[in-house]
């Protein structure tokens, strides 16, 4: 009889290597998948290529483009409720109160926040091509309270701690709850910044473009960077979901083959005995 065993940890290992490897590679391939579907998909800047492919298409519409600009207001633009000389023309005010609360449970304190209050303002808003001084033409940002997308910088985040009196400490002690502190954040779309706004973008007469949401339910969204900055960030997402489903199948194998080396040599080991 064989006296060669099987370690269940190894073969755990061994199965979870290869089921790592199959799941990454599987997000590599949806990845990559996306980053080919991006490419697809003409990018412009706000300038008179742009108009002539408008005046070529039909109804003088691109269903889904990407435009690549710079951010400028076409009014006055909003002023940082922080911070001096800041502007931008989408604003986000978050406050929201941090508390810590007594679990009996755990016999520790765990942590909670409340009363959430968040202002959203906007002014109206153009893209317009990177380097022009004066620009001649203008993509115009529609509805940009709808526009998804992580594409606003924090500039002032700063958390007020709670004072704490005679008072507050006893009814603490009955609550079995305390207050940490107000944590004030603001966000803004900067002017100047470069951004890609992906939408259906339309003319209306000779110069006037319009990026707007998509009549075909497509994202309508902007990103804090270039096209092509875009673009290297989500290829190497799926560079890292490949490098990943490597290490692991490579891992995996290493393991499976130390295991059968092992298993033969012991057979041969026996043999020679014999």
């Amino acid at each position: 009889m064989s006296d060669f065993s099987l370690n269940p940890l190894v073969l755990i290992g061994i199965g979870s290597n290869f089921a790592f490897s199959g799941l990454f590679y599987h997000l590599y391939q949806n990845k990559k998948q996306e980053v080919d579907e991006l490419k697809k998909i003409p990018c412009f800047r706000p300038d008179q290529h742009l108009v002539k492919a408008l005046k070529a298409s039909r109804h003088n519409r691109l269903h889904y483009a990407a435009v690549e600009g710079v951010v400028e207001a076409d009014t006055e633009p909003l002023a940082s409720r922080f911070v001096p000389r800041c502007f931008g023309v989408i604003q986000k005010i978050t406050m929201q109160e941090h508390w810590k609360y007594w679990n009996s449970v755990s016999n520790s304190w765990g942590s909670k926040t409340t009363n959430k209050k968040e202002t959203n303002n906007f002014v109206p808003f153009s893209l317009v091509s990177p380097g022009s001084y004066i620009p001649d033409v203008f993509v115009k940002v529609q509805n940009p309270l709808e526009v998804s997308g992580f594409f606003l910088e924090t500039v002032y985040q700063k958390m007020k701690r709670a004072e704490e009196g005679l008072v507050e400490m006893v009814l603490e002690g009955l609550s079995g709850e305390k207050p940490v502190g107000l944590e004030e954040v603001e966000e803004l779309l900067r002017v100047g910044s470069t951004v890609t706004g992906f939408g259906e973008v339309v003319l209306e007469g000779d110069q006037v473009i319009r990026l707007q949401p998509p009549k075909d339910g497509r994202k309508y969204f902007l990103t804090p960077t270039d096209h092509r900055g875009f673009i290297s960030q989500h290829e190497g997402v799926a560079s890292l979901w490949k490098t990943l489903s490597a290490v692991t199948g490579i891992t995996g194998t290493a393991i499976l083959a130390g295991l059968v080396y092992s298993f033969f040599e012991k057979k041969d080991d026996r043999s020679k005995k014999v």
